[in-house]
């Protein structure tokens, strides 16, 4: 299952003078939601979509009318009341109200594109991955990988310049159970229950890379990495002088 949590009040974009949240705003021809979502055109007949919005702008007859017109087999949309504690907290309360049982997800960014996206030769011999590029900064999440290893994850930490590799926004956890676990340990019980701090997604890992499960990464060039998460961002994107979404057809 593939889950893109969308619960933002896109402030950034809001305090910019833009009236849509940035997942509306367009580009080449279509909304940034279509990019995001388009990294997973190779599943769109096969996939299973989980969207998780907040009750604004329209958000969800506006997410029904594009996975409608982008050819989306199976989806469903969460449409939350209130803002949460971040996009791990999102994804708790967005598989709870959908009823999710068990089964694998994979949990992306609305405010990323991964170009042809496809699943790792090993996503079935690890309980969870996360694909990373090199970046600058230190405004990531990140990873550190196990010494002489070439894809075990050692640890993970947010906004923290663990190593090099930083977080395409891409997560994905062999069970839905051991996203549900990490969430718990992370948040010392109910990760919406009122307490401080922003919970996010990569820091989740810890828990079950101290359990001895069996994490990876994999190095994603970064021109496959397409950014428009803040105005600055978009308006390189439209700087461009030609669409960096191009990629070729398939399903899985």
């Amino acid at each position: 299952m593939f889950v893109i949590p969308m619960a933002g009040m896109s402030s950034r974009f809001l305090r910019a003078g833009y009236t849509e949240p940035k997942y509306m705003l367009p580009a080449f021809g279509q909304s940034l939601f279509a990019h995001a979502v388009g990294s997973f055109a190779r599943y769109f007949r096969t996939g299973q979509f989980l969207f998780i919005t907040l009750r604004q702008f329209a958000a969800a007859d506006f997410v029904r009318a594009e996975c409608a017109r982008l050819g989306l087999a199976r989806f469903d949309v969460v449409t939350l009341d209130t803002l949460t504690r971040g996009q791990a907290d999102t994804v708790f309360q967005g598989l709870a109200a959908a009823g999710v049982g068990r089964e694998p997800l994979t949990i992306f960014n609305i405010d990323t594109a991964e170009v042809d996206f496809t699943h790792p030769p090993f996503v079935g011999e690890c309980d969870g991955y996360l694909d990373v590029f090199l970046a600058p900064g230190d405004h990531w999440s990140f990873v550190a990988p196990v010494p002489g290893s070439d894809s075990r994850v050692a640890a993970t930490a947010e906004k923290q310049r663990i190593s090099a590799l930083a977080s395409t926004g891409l997560y994905h956890f062999a069970s839905a159970d051991d996203f549900r676990a990490a969430c718990l340990a992370g948040a010392s019980g109910d990760p919406s229950a009122a307490g401080p701090g922003e919970l996010f997604v990569a820091p989740l890992y810890n828990h079950l890379i101290g359990l001895g499960r069996d994490i990876r990464f994999r190095l994603v060039d970064g021109d496959r990495v397409v950014l428009f998460g803040t105005p600055d961002e978009y308006l390189r994107l439209l700087a461009r002088p030609a669409s960096p979404f191009v990629a070729p057809g398939g399903t899985a």
